[in-house]
């Protein structure tokens, strides 16, 4: 994917890399878009959007990420293995991983 991104890409170099990096604010942006429409919380449009609508772009969100992750380094699926791990680690490993407890309050 990436391939034809780059053949059909009109900036390139480092400008190009740093607006892939950025479309993730506008992909996320048309996330908070479906989250709104889906919950008719614009008075103005009312309910315009589904959950699953929030799904397809949270989806886009996740596209575009590993996208601008590829165009930083070939070694893409190994750097979100690496990533993914670590975060699993962190959130369900031992004690070690995490915070330490402040003293409790009297």
């Amino acid at each position: 994917m990436t391939e034809w991104l780059d053949g059909s890409q009109p900036v390139g170099g480092r400008e190009g890399l740093l607006l892939r990096v950025l479309k993730l604010s506008e992909e996320v942006g048309e996330v908070a878009q479906a989250v709104v429409g889906a919950t008719g919380q614009n008075p103005r449009k009312g309910v315009s959007h589904t959950w699953e609508d929030v799904q397809s772009e949270l989806c886009d969100v996740v596209i575009t990420a590993l996208v601008a992750l590829r165009t930083l380094t070939p070694e893409a699926a190994a750097v979100f293995a690496a990533r993914l791990t670590h975060v699993a680690e962190r959130s369900l490993g031992g004690a070690g991983d995490r915070p330490a407890q402040s003293a409790p309050r009297e």
